[in-house]
């Protein structure tokens, strides 16, 4: 649903705020899934996402396995979580890893992307009418079954259609099929969403012809098996993006090139606004970021937050060192965040880093999730997450100014210290006029009038610490004196405080 430009995921008729799990790639078995939910509970996650397999779901044409995703949902039931399905289909990373075997082993009726040189490489064509229909017609059987057996329990919250889908190995198919609409004139649907003059592919976009081919190809065959899914199961459909790192920023990846660094064809940061006119049936694209810098996060997540595009962080690194960027992506209006790989399998392509401080960030703010997704949808939320050297911030709520501090202790007439690592976070939702919710980690908030001191005109009337149960405030003690002369001060533990203010 959106308003003015802000985003909200409706559950229940009501704003929803996923606070996501990924488990890995491999754990979507029945064998693995009590570790999977064990995982969750430690995470305080509130939804999990999980893979369904095309090789595993369809391994003969026309015979389908439902046991895999049903263990899933009736899972996710039994320990109160909701699910988003991934879809592992013709793409997954870049590659073509999950298709059936045979599909793999016909490559005549199902064939590859062909390079440059002639060779072919394992990533299918989306230039293939065979492919697209056997991924669909897989996908639509599996949308068909999980209306049947969640259209009414909405368990299933959304559905993620393939997997960061894109050619890693080659910039775009070179087959002679490919090369004869290469050199023809570029489709006057793309022409319109590009806004462009016609010609051939080379002379209406130049340099970037070969990438923006296969993302056009690419972005036709999803749509379509997204559009034939709704018809089975209309919740809300998206993608994920591998997006393009600089160069050097990811060990990996070296070369910032499409095909190379990145899927080519793939939603990257600069063909989100083609993608979105290309792909109606897709609701929105979320970029899967495991870069921890600040500024490229905050960059990315400006890419796609647009007015076209929720923002929606379905993949982030799940060491510590991510978890400041939850509070980031609130203060962006996000409709959820998932770390990668938070599950118990021993094994991590990303490294054994554990995910504490994800699973903190949960629990602050698990018990008013509801909230927070209100205030996000409302316009009335607002984060201040601490950077080396940027001890204090200002957030500002027009009648109302909150100073956040961070680091601990704060002593009278001293600057704020800050923390050693640049881990503090505060979030402030306004809830009426001179009414906060108000929570944080190693941060202290101090509400003010505009231009004035804390104690010039102001004052707090009540300062109440509680959690949320079933939607309403339950308080449990009063704050005062030390708890509120200072500012309203939070550590790691899971608090939240509901202020009033008033003016005199």
């Amino acid at each position: 649903m959106e308003k003015d430009g802000r985003y909200a995921l409706l559950v229940e008729g009501r704003p929803y705020l996923v606070l996501g799990g990924q488990i890995h790639n491999s754990s979507a078995w029945p064998t693995e899934l009590q570790q999977v939910w064990a995982s969750m509970a430690a995470l305080h996650a509130n939804t999990v996402e999980a893979p369904v397999y095309w090789e595993q779901f369809e391994s003969q044409p026309g015979k389908f396995d439902f046991s895999n995703v049903d263990a899933i949902v009736e899972g996710a039931r039994a320990n109160n979580l909701h699910v988003i399905i991934l879809w592992f289909g013709t793409w997954k990373n870049g590659n073509m890893h999950y298709v059936p075997t045979w599909v793999k082993a016909d490559t005549t009726r199902f064939p590859r992307i062909i390079r440059p040189d002639g060779e072919p490489i394992d990533v299918l064509s989306p230039l293939s009418r065979n492919t697209l229909d056997a991924d669909k017609a897989a996908f639509v059987a599996l949308m068909r079954h999980l209306n049947q057996v969640d259209g009414e329990q909405h368990t299933v919250l959304m559905i993620q259609v393939e997997n960061e889908s894109g050619n890693i190995g080659s910039v775009r198919d070179f087959s002679a099929e490919a090369n004869h609409e290469f050199a023809g004139q570029v489709p006057a649907d793309l022409l319109s969403a590009a806004g462009k003059q016609p010609g051939t592919w080379a002379q209406v976009f130049g340099g970037e012809a070969d990438e923006i081919f296969q993302a056009y190809h690419q972005a036709k065959y999803i749509n379509e098996i997204a559009a034939a899914g709704k018809r089975e199961f209309d919740i809300p459909y998206y993608i994920n993006a591998w997006i393009d790192y600089p160069a050097g920023q990811l060990a990996q990846r070296q070369i910032d090139q499409p095909g190379i660094g990145y899927p080519s064809g793939g939603a990257v940061q600069k063909l989100v606004g083609l993608w979105r006119k290309l792909a109606p049936s897709i609701d929105m694209i979320g970029p899967d970021l495991y870069a921890d810098d600040s500024r490229f996060y905050l960059e990315t997540i400006g890419a796609y937050h647009r007015a076209d595009n929720p923002l929606w962080i379905p993949e982030t690194g799940r060491s510590d060192s991510f978890a400041k960027f939850f509070f980031y992506a609130l203060g962006g209006d996000a409709i959820g965040f998932s770390p990668f790989g938070v599950d118990r399998t021993g094994w991590n392509i990303l490294g054994d880093d554990p995910w504490n401080a994800h699973s903190r960030n949960f629990a602050l703010v698990g018990s008013m999730d509801r909230e927070i997704a209100q205030a996000e949808f409302d316009g009335k939320l607002k984060t201040a997450v601490e950077e080396p050297g940027k001890a204090t911030q200002e957030l500002d709520f027009g009648g109302w100014q909150a100073t956040v501090a961070f680091g601990f202790p704060q002593q009278d007439g001293r600057r704020a210290p800050g923390t050693k690592d640049a881990h503090g976070a505060a979030l402030v939702a306004q809830l009426g006029p001179d009414e906060f919710l108000v929570t944080g980690e190693d941060a202290s908030v101090v509400f003010h009038l505009p231009g004035k001191q804390p104690w010039m005109r102001s004052q707090i009337l009540s300062a109440e610490q509680g959690t949320y149960e079933n939607d309403v405030w339950k308080p449990v003690r009063l704050w005062n004196g030390d708890e509120t002369d200072r500012g309203l001060c939070f550590d790691g533990k899971p608090i939240a405080v509901r202020v009033k203010m008033q003016r005199f």
